[in-house]
């Protein structure tokens, strides 16, 4: 009992409340969206940099998508030429939806890339517990990747 009247015993006891309560809910709650669609555009003067041998690389490499939360890639082109991804060929100002199904690695042929290629991994929505905490800090972690890589190339 004298360990609960110690003054430096609560500050430590609410913060480690806080951060059980947050595991918690990343554990257990519900994963939602607003839209199932992943946006990636492709800026204007991509390809121009691209002639004038920028190495310009504007899409991540690879896309990671979950089953009924964001399985829907869009693609917009909004640069002066047209950009090849798989067999569609998006023209300037266009979009490009394509849903996914199946959880599985696709490959496709992207003109956007230096490389040429970008994978899309689709995962199936992970089940509550431990792989949904894990799921959603990889998600954050991608994100805060994903912005600060934007902010690396301007």
């Amino acid at each position: 009992m004298k360990l609960f009247r110690q003054r430096h015993f609560w500050p430590a006891f609410f913060l480690l409340m806080v951060l059980f309560s947050a595991m918690a809910w990343g554990a257990f709650a519900a994963i939602q969206s607003s839209t199932r669609d992943e946006l990636f555009a492709i800026p204007k003067g991509t390809w121009a940099r691209r002639m004038a041998g920028d190495k310009v690389e504007i899409l991540p490499a690879k896309v990671h998508l979950t089953l009924g939360v964001n399985d829907v890639l869009l693609l917009k082109n909004l640069d002066d030429v047209p950009q090849i991804f798989g067999p569609v060929l998006i023209m300037p100002g266009q979009s490009f939806r394509l849903p996914f199904a199946l959880a599985s690695d696709y490959q496709f042929e992207c003109s956007a890339h230096a490389s040429g290629q970008m994978s899309v991994i689709v995962t199936t929505m992970p089940e509550q517990g431990w792989a949904r905490l894990r799921w959603r800090m990889q998600w954050y972690w991608n994100k805060l990747n994903t912005i600060i890589q934007s902010k690396n190339k301007l």
